[in-house]
């Protein structure tokens, strides 16, 4: 099972510790942010391929993408694949197409074809780095752990192996920053949440993760924990956020260490970011719901309930 397809398995499992009725809520803002076109956008535009994989997220793990909704989603991004979309977005397309495959049985991808596949996979293939990882874009010199991570959840879909594993991870290994985190580029001043979370991502992936980096990691995450109870990005923000809450929150529980979080706060913080009416605000200083920031709000809050309950 690829790590895209584990995780919702895994979050949605969660979801069953969440009352009936702040599912339901929670569902009905997702059903709500659906186009005409049958995609989602963010807070302002029209449908797009990044917005509607975070909804598709969100719908899978609530245990609704199913009937009319998926249906439309699937026409929306059907009728994407023969559209000119860059890189970034067809990668958020086939983590779309693997949701709805998975949740709903619609198989958007089996109207590519091979070509669109081996396409896709060629064109990953050429932004690795001198370093091993994979570039931000076409003109990138040095790798990001952030699209590292994307690349390898993104081959892994389209059944195309990885080349050269080892060097992907003697690039992750090299991020590592001298207080246990991961930097998202190599001259990067200070690691992050969401770095740290891709290149355990990574590892794990590539079956390649160490007790050292469990240690060492967790110890990083534990730090980055303020008095909101939410996490922060990095040392240098002041305030934290739902992203980083969740991804540091799922990387803890991955590596056996949520205990170095103070979880009833943690849980505390993603609660007071829940709109009455369903949805996730960003932050404390947001005044918004989006798809995006809804899906880390529903997951950090399956995954803590789970471990409190």
């Amino acid at each position: 099972m690829s790590y895209l397809h584990s995780l919702t398995a895994r979050l949605a499992a969660c979801m069953e510790c969440l009352p009936a009725d702040l599912r339901a809520r929670h569902s009905r803002f997702f059903q709500a942010a659906q186009r005409a076109d049958g995609g989602f956008a963010g807070r302002e535009g029209e449908s797009n391929l990044y917005y509607t994989s975070f909804a598709l997220r969100g719908l899978a793990i609530l245990g609704e993408l199913h009937g009319a909704v998926a249906q439309r989603a699937g026409e929306f991004l059907r009728a994407r694949l023969t559209s000119d979309e860059p890189l970034i977005d067809r990668m958020s397309l086939v983590f779309g197409a693997a949701q709805l495959d998975a949740a709903a049985g619609i198989d958007v991808l089996a109207d590519a074809g091979p070509r669109w596949k081996a396409s896709l996979a060629a064109e990953l293939q050429a932004l690795r780095c001198a370093d091993g990882g994979f570039a931000k874009g076409p003109e990138g010199t040095a790798g990001s752990t952030y699209h590292t991570f994307l690349a390898l959840l993104c081959l892994q879909l389209i059944d195309h192996p990885l080349t050269d594993p080892e060097n992907v991870v003697r690039f992750t290994r090299a991020q590592r920053s001298a207080d246990g985190g991961f930097l998202e580029i190599r001259v990067g001043k200070r690691a992050g949440t969401n770095p740290t979370a891709a290149a355990i991502g990574v590892l794990r992936m590539l079956d390649a993760l160490e007790p050292a980096d469990v240690a060492s990691t967790a110890a990083f995450l534990g730090q980055m924990q303020n008095t909101e109870g939410g996490l922060l990005a990095n040392s240098r923000i002041p305030v934290a956020d739902l992203l980083s809450t969740f991804t540091g929150c799922l990387t803890l529980a991955d590596l056996d260490h949520i205990d170095v979080l103070q979880v009833a706060a943690a849980l505390s913080y993603a609660r007071s970011l829940a709109h009455p009416d369903g949805g996730f605000l960003a932050g404390v200083w947001d005044e918004e719901r989006d798809v995006e920031y809804s899906f880390y709000g529903v997951g950090t809050l399956a995954l803590l309930n789970s471990i409190v309950a």
